[in-house]
This record gives structure tokens, sequence and C-alpha cells, in this order.
């Protein structure tokens, strides 16, 4: 039995289509309307789920960004304006995938830069010490007297 139930429960999970949040009600007639609302949709961040897109999420503020965008998309206002005029609204948090100037610059730029400052400054340090004679470069010898204590010890 279980044979034959593991294999069909992996097919049925390969093969079922996504599941969209989008609502009956929700959809556009002309298709290529709706077909642009969907791929406009799948870039923009529902702001209730984080890292989810609105086309995916159920929270009532992603189904009222869907709303919002259909409702520009029918209006007549093209890919950009649309996005634009919901960015405007919400701010750039709202694309799931931000732009790569101005003050986003900045971020994008820090984390790299961060790393290879960390970098810089390990090695200099840790080559400061090997010159200043830190780090032992041969095992040190004991004399005679600390041969003799050290024999002292391992007998008691």
């Amino acid at each position: 039995m279980r044979r034959r139930l593991a294999p069909a429960l992996v097919a049925l999970t390969l093969l079922a289509p996504a599941a969209y949040a989008v609502q009956p009600d929700e959809i556009l007639p002309d298709p290529a309307l709706e077909a642009r609302a969907r791929t406009l949709s799948q870039n923009l961040r529902c702001l209730v789920c984080r890292n989810e897109n609105i086309d995916d999420s159920n929270a009532p503020l992603a189904r009222d960004l869907r709303i919002l965008l259909r409702e520009r998309l029918t209006a007549g206002d093209s890919d950009e304006q649309a996005v634009a005029y919901l960015v405007d609204r919400y701010g750039e948090y709202v694309l799931l995938k931000p732009t790569t100037h101005g003050a986003n610059l900045i971020l994008w730029i820090a984390g790299p830069a961060m790393l290879i400052a960390g970098i810089g400054i390990a090695v200099f340090a840790n080559s400061r010490r090997y010159r200043r004679g830190a780090l032992p470069t041969s095992p040190e010898v004991l004399s005679e007297m600390e041969k003799k204590r050290l024999d002292e010890l391992m007998q008691q």
C-alpha cells in the first residue's frame, strides 16, 4: 500500500498547479491586461507577508494592492507607470527587487565593502603580529633548572 501511495503523493505534489490568492472577482476580462497584471504582481511585495508577492498572498492589503494595480492598468497606465504609482504610494519596500541606484546603492555596496575591509584588517593585524615576533617561529628550549623542576613535578 505504501509503495503505491508515496509515488502518487509525489506526482500530485509536482503536478499540482500553483495556488494563487487572486480571487475570481479580481480577474480582468481582458486576458492581455490580466497577464500584465499577473506579471507585475509577481514582482510586488505584500506589505503584510514578508518576502511574498501580492499574487500569492491572502492578506487583505495584498488584495487591495492587486485591485489597485488592475485599476491602474485598466485606466491606461503602462507597466512602469502602474508600478511607479505603487512605489510612490507605499515606498520602495513594495518592490521585491529593489533598485540599485540612489540611496539603495549604499546598501548594495555596503555588504561587500565591509567584507573586504574586514579581510584587510585581519590580514594587516596578523602581519603586524607576525613581524613583531608574537607568533612563535620555533619551540623554546627549557633551561636545566626548569627541566629539573619539571622532573620533580612529574614524579609526584
